[in-house]
């Protein structure tokens, strides 16, 4: 590659940055690759296994910390965000409502890996048309980057309590891109942190996965437990699970950062009718060809059949007690794998405890009534 001059560098970040947002990217900013200060942590992260079961966590070591070792030649890291927030999507209320499927935010449109990582490849060959033998290799989740660290050190955001990348126009509801390069642009200043004194992500989060402040135990995190979890959900958490069936976003609705979120334009992350607002019972009672078929080009579908049977279940069993939920966790149960078993019989002993309860509320109310219609001598 040909050297630049100071001056022609800065002219190429300013293009970078204009082509970047050309392409649908709403923030490009540019780190250098020196994410030491970052290992320790990582490593002792790692040593309380709060990884859980994503062993590639532990495999690549220091890698994640280190680019240049991921990509040898990488001098320069640049990172995106693109918006994913979708219009009128009312989230809280599915939430509140036990009876319907919550769906994590993110994986309500098309999964946005491939979209993501085609834009990087397209801003990639528009430097590589600017630079002589430009190398340059795109990450979208994937490959073990520390991509939360480079967002801060590009400028993009500050890293909140609850691990992820805030920004004041944009709150937290925005994907992470990398594009490695081998050029010494000029880089990015970090913006000062603004969590202050506030912990409402630590204190809503329902399993207590945030263990303290920028920490979270993966292993209790419901995104991990819905989505990474291999096999059976374990059983004390499996109630604070509630109705998330792929996914959590209480430690982004509770941010006050998240007010500020700009909806995004891109159609690709609209909520699907098909996963947006439905209930449990509906998409229970999806076979597997179903399942493929309605989550074909989502996230979801990485996750397979056998643990989104798993994830509804526990929904079904944390829901308002009703005959026609027994009814068909029992119809399903017949051709279920014996992991998902496991949760179905959880789920109806779940049921009917909560039927239990229900007759014992009523009878206590009918015993009252009767004892204030009898006479005070009786």
């Amino acid at each position: 590659m040909s050297s630049f001059s100071h001056q022609e560098l800065n002219k190429l970040k300013q293009d970078i940055k204009a082509w970047g947002k050309a392409l649908g990217f709403q923030q490009v900013g540019i780190a250098d690759i020196d994410l030491k200060q970052h290992e320790s942590h990582l490593q002792a992260w790692l040593d309380k296994g709060y990884h859980g079961e994503m062993n590639f966590m532990a495999e690549h070591g220091m890698k994640r910390a280190r680019p240049d070792e991921l990509h040898p030649g990488t001098l320069r890291v640049i990172s995106v965000r693109m918006n994913y927030l979708p219009p009128d999507a009312s989230f809280a209320k599915n939430l509140s409502d036990r009876n319907m499927a919550y769906v994590s935010r993110y994986a309500l449109g098309r999964d946005y890996h491939k979209l993501m990582r085609n834009r990087l490849k397209k801003l990639g060959q528009k430097i590589f048309d600017a630079c002589d033998a430009l190398n340059f290799r795109p990450f979208v989740d994937s490959a073990p980057i520390l991509e939360h660290a480079i967002a801060e050190k590009a400028g993009i955001g500050w890293t909140g309590k609850h691990s992820l990348t805030l920004n004041k126009e944009a709150g937290s509801w925005f994907f992470l891109g990398e594009l490695f390069v081998n050029i010494p642009l000029p880089v990015d200043e970090p913006i000062e942190e603004h969590c202050g004194s506030c912990t409402a992500c630590i204190t809503i989060c329902p399993t207590n996965a945030i263990v303290e402040p920028y920490v979270v135990d993966a292993r209790r995190c419901i995104s991990y437990l819905t989505i990474e979890q291999k096999g059976a959900i374990p059983e004390d958490l499996r109630s604070l699970i509630g109705n998330r069936v792929y996914g959590c976003d209480d430690c982004q609705l509770i941010c006050p950062w998240n007010r500020y979120a700009n909806i995004t334009d891109e159609e690709d992350f609209k909520p699907r009718k098909d996963l947006h607002g439905k209930s449990l019972i509906e998409l229970f009672l999806w076979d597997e060809d179903t399942f493929l078929k309605k989550t074909e080009g989502s996230a979801i579908r990485r996750i397979g059949y056998d643990k989104w049977q798993r994830n509804l279940a526990v929904g079904l069993g944390n829901a308002p007690y009703e005959d026609a939920i027994i009814a068909v966790l029992k119809k399903q149960r017949d051709n279920a794998s014996d992991m998902v078993k496991e949760h179905i019989d959880w789920a109806i002993e779940q049921q009917n405890l909560r039927k239990q309860d229900a007759l014992d509320r009523t009878t206590k109310r009918l015993i009252r009534s009767v004892e204030k219609g009898l006479p005070r001598d009786a």
